[in-house]
């Protein structure tokens, strides 16, 4: 049973109303803001500029800075900003400075536009590295800013701001560009970012175990430097874990690989079963957001009342199970009541699941290296799935959709296994503890 199995339900949703996870969903907003502005928002404006569908291709590779963020995680965990730090401390001077390169990013892509494509690119990849570096920055406030209990609730707070930030540069951007026109879009969203700032401005800096390194310009302050932002935070992270550390890393790759498997054939599965590109936004991208944040904040008030572990199982065998939904949608006609039906179940479960899975990733850093090692899980956490989705479309065209729902499914036992592990040994921890 969770510790806080005692505290009443109407104190377990209290939580939302604390003013750091309120300002989670804030900075949230700020995170999801540019993501889809150098993803799927952009590859529209390319493809109304008439840019070849090779081209657009490449911009792709723009993505692969928010999975390689760890690379200059330790430099964000320890290298003050000068005067930017001293005023607002290590984790706000970084997320201000993120949002800045975001703004300036989406300003000098409405001034370059599709007519100049090395311009765009470079100013896409201004505001893709820019936004990283915020993601970084955001995900170590929110460990440092609350203790392990409201951990799921900041988490919830999160990913509902980042929900709708998606929304708003998904189908906002592409409204404001049919009404307007792309510059206005772009600017628009470039104006959002002032959200974030302000959010940041407002916030206290959480108090850190250890400060920041200085960065000495010499070969043995150098070494100095590495040795303590790079190389600690990994063996920290090894000598509190001992043997259990490679099953806690293997538990991490592979928790989201059923949810991430499916993602990338939704919609054409949408499509392929007969249902129509209205039906698909009105039901999976706008009812889906509000059934998803529904999961999320479910799964933050119960990390609070139960702790996580029972949360971590609970939503990965939902993710499994609503997998098997879909494998059974595929046998149907295409009527838009069962597509409501899984939808909701996909997207509660998915909410939940990743609301569970953040906090759980955050409760197994320390303090003393929190960038560092966040960007480590986040990282790994995606990884395997985006790999393993490459070969979703083959196994859809050598044996069908039924078959593939249902292998992504079977997916999701290892995650559910290992938590069972894992859970297994943190009681046994805390039974042996005085």
């Amino acid at each position: 049973m969770g510790a806080a199995d005692h505290i009443t339900w109407i104190e377990t949703f209290r939580i939302y109303t604390h003013p750091r996870v309120v300002a989670m969903a804030f900075l949230g907003f700020s995170a999801g803001l540019p993501f889809l502005l150098v993803f799927s928002t952009l590859t529209a404006w390319l493809t109304e500029g008439e840019v070849s569908r090779s081209t657009i291709g490449f911009f792709a590779w723009i993505g692969i800075t928010y999975s390689i963020k760890v690379l200059w995680a330790p430099i964000i965990d320890s290298v003050s900003l000068g005067l930017l730090t001293k005023r607002l401390g290590q984790r706000r001077s970084w997320m201000l400075l993120g949002q800045l390169g975001i703004a300036l990013g989406l300003v000098l892509m409405t001034l370059t536009g599709p007519g100049s494509l090395l311009l765009l690119s470079l100013s896409a990849l201004l505001v893709a590295l820019s936004s990283a570096t915020q993601d970084v920055s955001i995900d170590a406030y929110r460990i440092e800013a609350a203790i392990p209990e409201h951990q799921g609730a900041m988490s919830a707070s999160y990913v509902f701001g980042y929900r709708l930030a998606l929304l708003v540069a998904g189908a906002g951007a592409l409204y404001l560009a049919e009404y307007f026109s792309w510059t206005m879009a772009y600017l628009v969203m470039a104006a959002l970012m002032l959200i974030g700032m302000i959010t940041v401005l407002l916030i206290s800096e959480p108090q850190r175990e250890r400060g920041a390194i200085p960065l000495v310009l010499s070969a043995s302050g150098m070494r100095s430097w590495f040795r303590g932002a790079v190389i600690d935070p990994f063996v920290d992270f090894f000598m509190r874990n001992g043997k259990t550390a490679i099953i806690i890393l293997t538990f991490i790759g592979v928790y989201k690989l059923s949810d991430i498997a499916m993602g990338i054939m939704a919609n054409p599965f949408y499509l392929d079963l007969g249902y129509s590109k209205i039906q698909i936004a009105e039901v999976a991208k706008v009812f889906g957001f509000f059934m998803s944040v529904t999961g999320s904040f479910l799964c933050g008030a119960l990390v609070v009342k139960w702790g996580l572990m029972r949360p971590l199982l609970i939503g990965a065998v939902a993710v499994a199970i609503t997998n098997l939904f879909f494998a059974a949608l595929s046998t149907q006609e295409p009527k838009i009541s069962y597509l409501v039906v899984v939808i909701s179940a996909d997207n509660i479960s998915g909410g939940f699941a990743a609301t569970a899975f953040i906090a759980y990733l955050s409760s197994l850093t320390n303090k003393a290296y929190t960038a560092t090692q966040y960007a480590l899980f986040s990282s790994m956490m995606t990884l395997p799935g985006k790999f393993l989705s490459g070969f979703s479309g083959v196994v859809v065209d050598g044996f069908g959709y039924f078959e593939f729902f249902v292998v992504a499914a079977c997916l999701g036992i290892p995650s559910i296994l290992l938590v069972l592990y894992l859970a297994r040994i943190k009681d046994r921890g805390q039974s042996s503890q005085p």
